[in-house]
């Protein structure tokens, strides 16, 4: 059974220099924040969300039946994950190297896990990509296996949590009209205490998405969420993040300067606010030394073993401070 193992704060609280997670170090949305902070938790949420699908339909220029509110990527995952499941499917394809909900939400519905090496990966009934790829940060491979619409009823999920990150635009593909979109801008807002998530359906898919909000426990978004989720279509939100990437791209090209610096391997292409690692050290130290700049010194790195990288990082970008804070530490070992 997969252990879905995540990056962020643990029993011991958040890390002073987290480098763990992948939310926007610029964050959080001063416009965002405020909604949250003023939204009305005294009330439920309108049970059909009428007001904020419509407002996600508007900003993805889609109908308002494609919008699937979620209470976060996570539930979605194994939301629909179920669903497949519940219609006879056998096994759940996955990317070479993936978050590992994807895996999880299978194996707990006693679904065979295939990567794209294996056979029968074609005809798996739940297919996964993520684009920008996670852990990477690069062109997820299994989209190029997705060619035209799928041979059978099996579903197509690309998971966008990072497409409002990605630093260089100018590599961005185009996402198939047969694909789901699955989007959890709590990342790009700075917010990721804020667990809401929605999914855009291809068109024609009515029936999925029935099923699907058949599925859905009673308001699966609380207040917190809706409000998160609307300002996340505005023009003001937008603007801020807008004006955030370059300053993320200037911090990237230091953070990977540093890591150079301390001897550290970069892997190449990744086009999004996190990039891996791998440290010049030998595998059975790489979870001691891990954990001793987190207990010593406050800095958190997302060990990248449970992505099938062992002696690799995840890092997401932080400000300067934070990254003098990395090279003090390290050149200590």
């Amino acid at each position: 059974m997969v252990n879905a193992v995540h990056g962020g704060p643990d029993a011991r609280g958040a890390a002073q220099h987290d480098f763990s997670t992948n939310s926007n170090a610029c964050g959080p949305c001063p416009q965002t924040l405020a909604a949250v902070q003023q939204a009305d938790a005294t009330r439920y949420p309108d049970p059909s969300y009428t007001a904020l699908r419509a407002d996600l339909a508007a900003f993805h220029s889609v109908l308002p039946e494609r919008i699937v509110l979620a209470a976060s990527a996570s539930e979605f995952i194994h939301r629909i994950t179920a669903l497949v499941a519940q219609r006879g499917a056998r096994a759940v394809a996955l990317p070479a190297h993936s978050y590992g909900d994807y895996a999880q939400a299978a194996q707990v519905r006693g679904l065979q896990l295939l990567r794209p090496e294996d056979a029968g990966y074609r005809a798996a009934g739940l297919h996964w990509a993520c684009e920008p790829s996670s852990p990477l940060g690069g062109a997820d491979p299994a989209l190029a296996a997705w060619p035209g619409a799928p041979q059978t009823a099996a579903l197509r999920i690309v998971d966008c949590a990072y497409q409002p990150l990605r630093l260089h635009s100018s590599h961005a593909p185009e996402l198939h009209s047969s694909a789901w979109q699955l989007w959890t801008p709590n990342k790009a807002l700075g917010l990721t205490g804020v667990r809401a998530a929605y999914a855009i359906a291809p068109a024609g898919a009515e029936a999925v998405v029935a099923a699907l909000n058949a599925l859905a426990p009673s308001w699966p978004v609380g207040a917190h969420g809706v409000a998160m989720l609307h300002s996340w279509t505005t023009c003001a939100a937008q603007r801020w993040l807008a004006d955030c990437l370059p300053v993320l791209r200037d911090w990237k090209a230091q953070q990977q300067a540093l890591c150079e610096e301390l001897g550290w391997t970069v892997l190449p292409a990744s086009q999004a606010n996190y990039f891996c690692a791998r440290l010049p050290v030998a595998l059975p130290a790489v979870a001691p030394a891990l954990q001793q700049l987190r207990e010593l010194h406050g800095i958190q790195l997302r060990d990248c073993t449970s992505f099938g990288l062992a002696g690799v990082v995840r890092m997401g970008v932080l400000p300067p401070a934070a990254q003098e804070a990395l090279r003090r530490a390290w050149q200590g070992f």
